[in-house]
C-alpha cells in the first residue's frame, strides 16, 4: 500500500469528511491508497481513504513540478462560461430541486404562525403570484400544533405548495412539525449547540469529539423522521449565528460556516439520508459568496452533489435590499450555481417574488445559453478570500494645468453619462452629480460623481456650456469625450475615449502630446489585439461588452481581461461600463448591475462603475452606482443597515420601525445599524453591525453595541431616540446636513 503525507491544514482537508480521519491536532495527515491519474495537461492525484466509503479527494501539485500536493480549488463547472452545476434531485413535497429542474423561487411568511387564518391567507397570496415554496417560522409547541391546521386548511383549498418549517433552538419542535410540513430548515449554529455567548472555548480532541457526538444524538431523530415521512432538510448556516464551539476553532469565518454545515451533513450521510440541501447565508455579500464557494470546493473534493439554496440574509429594503441580493445571488448564478433562491427584503413577502423571479430568469438564461468567452487560464483571481486589485490611481504629471488626481476615487469610483441638454442648466447638472453648491459654484462632497462621459461636446462658441464643464474640471472631475469629438471641437483638459482600433491605427496621435487617454475594451478580444495596451499610458480602462449580446458574458470577459492585465503587470484602473437598453425596468437594472458588475467587484476586480440607461432618472442611476460599491464593501457613502425581513417571530412592526430609523440615521456613512425583529436574529446575525435595535419582548427593545447588549427593555416609543443617543455616546453621530 502506497502512502503520501500532506499538510492537514490545506483548504479542503481540514475539517473534511469524518471518514478521512484527519487528526485535528496533528500537523500532517497520512492518506492511504495513493495513485497517480493522468489528466489533460496536468497530473491529478486521487486519494482514497483505507476506510470504506465513496469519497475521493482530487489533489494537484502546489506549483509546477512541486512534490507538494494540494486539493483542487474548483468551485464551479467552468471559469470561462456559465454551466449549471450538476446536482442530485431533492424533493420538497411535490417540488423537485436540482440541476435538472428550474431554479425555484421561495419566500417566508411574516404572520404570527399561531394565527392560522392569517398565515393561510398569506401563503395563498404568495402561491398565487408564483412562489414555488413557502417557509414558516415554528418556534414552539403551539406554533407546531398550528402547522397541522395550516397544512390541512391549504390542502382543503387546493393549495399544495410545499411548506418549510424554520427551526432555531428547538429539536423537539422540529420532530413534531416534520409530521406535516415538507421540509425542515435547521440552523447548525443553534440546533444542538447552546446560544452563542461569543466566548472563546478550548477543546481537547476528546472534548471536541464529545460535542460532535452530542450533535449526532440530538439531530439523528429528526433525520430518521424525515426519512420515514419523505421530508427534506435544509442545512442552513448563517454567518452571524455560528456556535461558540465553531467560532473558537475556525473563527467567525466562511470556513467556520462550511464546517458547521458539514457536521450535520455527515450525520445525514451516515444515516443514508440524502434528501437535503445546503445554504450559506450572510448579510455581507462578499462573505456570502466566499462561504458558498468554500462549500462547493469542499463538495467537489468529496464528490457530493447536493443542491444549493441561495440568499443574502437581512438584505434590507428597497433598492438597497435588491442590490445586496443581486450581488450575492447573481454572482453565484453567473457561475452556474444555485437551485432555489430567496431575496430577503424588509417588505411584505409578496414583494420578494418579483425580484426573485427576475434573478432566477437571469441565471436560467445565462446557463441555457452557456454564456461565456473562449477558454483561458485563470491564475490570479482569489476565489475564497477577498483581495482587491487596486488599479494605479492617476498621479499629477509635470506641466498639467489641472489636477487629475480626483477623477477616480481610491475606494471605488462612480462615473455618469451626461447629455448636452443637461449642460443647459448648470446648477441642476451639478446637483444631479451630487456636488455641493456655494454661490452657484460646484464642490465635491462625499458622494459626488468622480467623472462624467460626454458623448457630444458643445459647439466651440457655446460659452455657457463650456464654462459649466470648466467648473467641473476645476474641482478635479474628469470629463471623458470621444476621440472624434475632441479632434473636431476640442475641450481643454478633457480625457479622450478611444477604442483598440483607434489605438492600433494611431488615430489618437493626432491629439496634443500629453492628452489623457481612456480606453474602451470588450475583454473578449484576442490577446494580440490587447498588446497595444502595453505601449500606452491610459488613465483608466472602461470594460464595455454590449448588454444585448446573447452568447458572450461580460463577467467572464472581464475576468479574462483582468487575467491579461495581471499576466502583463498592467495596473490600469478598470471601470465596469454597462449600457442598459432604453425602457429597462428599474429592478432589472439594479439586478443587472449587481450581477454583472458586483460579480467582479466582490472578487476585488474593478475600480468603479459607469451605468448608462436612456430615459432613467439621473438620481436613480447615481444612487444605484453608489449602492453597488457599498454593497461590495468598497466605498461607504451612507449608513449601512442590516435589516431582517421579518417573520412570525418578529416582536414589532419591522417595516414601519425600519423606515423611521432610516429617516433619522441615513446620513451616517461608516456606521452600520442592525434592525432585528427578535433575538433569533439578534446579536449573532448582527456580525457586521456597530449598533443593534432588537426586539426583546412585545413592545420592548434591546439595544446593542456590536454583539453586546447595553440597554434592555426600552419602551418602543422611546427606542429610536435611545438608539440615536447611543450612537452619540459612542462619538459616531453627526447632525444631518442642512437642506440647500
Amino acid at each position: 500500500m502506497a502512502t503520501v503525507t500532506i499538510p492537514a491544514s490545506f483548504p479542503g482537508l481540514k475539517g473534511g469528511d469524518s471518514s478521512f480521519g484527519f487528526g485535528r491536532s496533528l500537523d500532517f495527515a497520512r492518506v492511504s491508497d495513493f495513485k497517480r491519474v493522468k489528466y489533460p495537461r496536468r497530473k491529478i492525484s486521487v486519494i482514497r481513504n483505507s476506510n470504506p466509503g465513496p469519497e475521493i479527494a482530487e489533489l494537484q501539485p502546489a506549483s509546477e513540478g512541486s512534490p507538494l500536493l494540494v486539493p483542487r480549488q474548483k468551485y464551479c463547472e467552468s471559469i470561462h462560461q456559465t454551466i449549471r452545476r450538476k446536482t442530485r434531485t431533492v424533493m420538497v413535497g411535490n417540488v423537485a430541486l436540482g440541476s435538472e429542474h428550474p431554479i425555484r423561487i421561495q419566500t417566508m411568511t411574516t404572520t404570527d404562525t399561531k394565527d392560522v387564518s392569517a398565515t393561510v391567507e398569506q401563503v395563498m397570496r404568495i402561491a398565487d403570484i408564483g412562489a414555488d415554496i413557502v417557509r414558516i417560522t415554528v418556534q414552539g409547541k403551539r406554533e407546531a400544533d398550528a402547522c397541522f391546521e395550516i397544512k390541512n386548511s391549504l390542502v382543503q383549498k387546493n393549495y399544495n405548495i410545499p411548506l418549510v418549517a424554520d427551526i432555531h433552538f428547538a429539536p423537539s419542535v422540529a420532530l413534531r412539525v416534520a409530521e406535516c410540513f415538507d421540509k425542515i430548515r435547521v440552523n447548525p449554529g443553534n440546533f444542538a449547540d447552546r446560544r452563542a455567548q461569543f466566548e472563546t472555548l478550548e477543546y481537547t480532541d476528546e472534548g471536541y469529539q464529545k460535542e460532535l457526538e452530542h450533535i449526532e444524538q440530538v439531530f439523528t431523530p429528526l433525520v430518521e423522521k424525515c426519512k420515514k415521512y419523505g421530508r427534506a432538510i435544509r442545512i442552513g448556516t448563517n454567518h452571524g449565528s455560528l456556535s461558540d464551539r465553531i467560532m473558537s476553532y475556525y473563527g467567525d469565518s466562511p470556513r467556520g460556516m462550511v464546517e458547521s454545515a458539514f457536521e450535520f451533513a455527515r450525520i445525514c450521510r451516515k444515516l443514508d439520508f440524502h434528501n437535503f440541501v445546503f445554504s450559506m447565508k450572510a448579510s455581507n455579500p462578499v462573505v456570502m459568496v466566499q462561504a458558498y464557494r468554500l462549500l462547493l470546493a469542499e463538495m467537489y473534493v468529496h464528490g457530493w452533489d447536493y443542491p444549493l439554496h441561495l440568499g443574502v440574509t437581512e438584505a434590507g429594503e428597497g433598492e438597497d435590499g435588491r442590490m445586496k441580493s443581486s450581488i450575492g445571488i447573481g454572482t453565484l448564478l453567473q457561475d452556474g450555481l444555485g437551485d432555489t433562491i430567496r431575496v430577503s427584503l424588509t417588505e411584505p413577502p409578496e414583494e420578494e417574488i418579483d425580484p426573485c423571479r427576475r434573478l432566477a430568469n437571469l441565471g436560467t438564461r445565462a446557463a441555457h445559453l452557456q454564456q461565456g468567452v473562449a477558454p483561458f487560464e485563470e491564475k490570479h483571481r482569489r476565489y475564497f478570500d477577498f483581495e482587491r486589485r487596486s488599479g494605479q490611481l492617476p498621479t499629477q504629471k509635470e506641466g498639467e494645468e489641472v489636477d487629475y488626481r480626483g477623477v477616480l476615487h481610491r475606494d471605488g469610483s462612480v462615473l455618469m453619462s451626461v447629455s448636452l441638454d443637461q449642460l443647459k442648466a448648470p446648477e441642476l447638472l451639478y446637483k444631479s452629480l451630487a456636488a455641493k453648491l456655494a454661490v452657484g459654484m460646484p464642490f465635491k462632497d462625499l458622494a459626488t460623481v468622480d467623472s462624467i462621459l460626454l458623448r457630444k461636446l458643445p459647439q466651440i462658441d457655446d460659452n455657457n456650456a463650456r464654462l459649466a464643464l470648466k467648473r467641473l474640471i476645476d474641482i478635479s472631475m474628469g470629463i471623458i469625450v470621444p476621440l472624434t469629438e475632441q479632434l473636431t471641437k476640442p475641450l481643454p483638459n478633457a480625457m479622450v475615449l478611444v477604442n483598440l482600433k483607434e489605438l492600433s491605427t494611431g488615430a489618437y496621435k493626432l491629439l496634443p502630446e500629453g492628452t489623457r487617454l481612456v480606453v474602451s475594451v470588450r475583454g473578449d478580444e484576442p490577446n494580440e489585439d490587447l498588446e497595444i495596451l502595453k505601449a500606452i499610458d491610459a488613465t483608466m480602462i472602461l470594460h464595455n461588452l454590449p448588454y444585448d449580446e446573447e452568447k458572450n458574458s461580460r463577467v467572464h470577459a472581464a475576468r479574462r481581461l483582468f487575467e491579461y492585465l495581471a499576466d502583463n503587470s498592467l495596473s490600469f484602473p478598470v471601470i465596469h461600463h454597462i449600457q442598459f437598453p432604453e425602457g429597462i425596468h428599474r429592478d432589472d437594472l439594479v439586478i443587472g448591475a449587481g450581477t454583472n458588475a458586483g460579480a467582479l467587484l466582490v472578487d476585488g476586480l474593478g475600480d468603479g462603475v459607469l451605468l448608462e440607461a436612456p430615459g432613467q432618472d439621473v438620481d436613480f442611476l447615481r444612487n444605484t452606482s453608489f449602492n453597488l460599491l457599498q454593497g461590495c464593501r468598497m466605498r461607504n457613502t451612507k449608513t449601512e443597515y442590516v435589516s431582517c425581513p421579518s417573520c412570525g417571530r418578529t416582536l414589532f412592526d419591522l417595516q414601519d420601525i425600519s423606515a423611521e430609523i432610516r429617516e433619522k440615521t441615513s446620513h451616517l456613512p461608516g456606521v452600520s445599524i442592525a434592525i432585528m425583529g427578535c433575538i433569533v436574529n439578534g446579536p449573532g446575525e448582527m456580525a457586521d453591525a456597530d449598533f443593534g435595535y432588537v426586539g426583546g419582548a412585545p413592545g420592548k427593545i434591546d439595544l446593542y453595541v456590536g454583539k453586546t447588549v447595553v440597554k434592555r427593555g426600552i419602551a418602543m416609543e422611546h427606542a429610536t431616540d435611545a438608539l440615536i443617543q447611543l450612537i452619540k455616546d459612542h462619538g459616531r453621530w453627526v447632525e444631518p446636513p442642512a437642506e440647500e
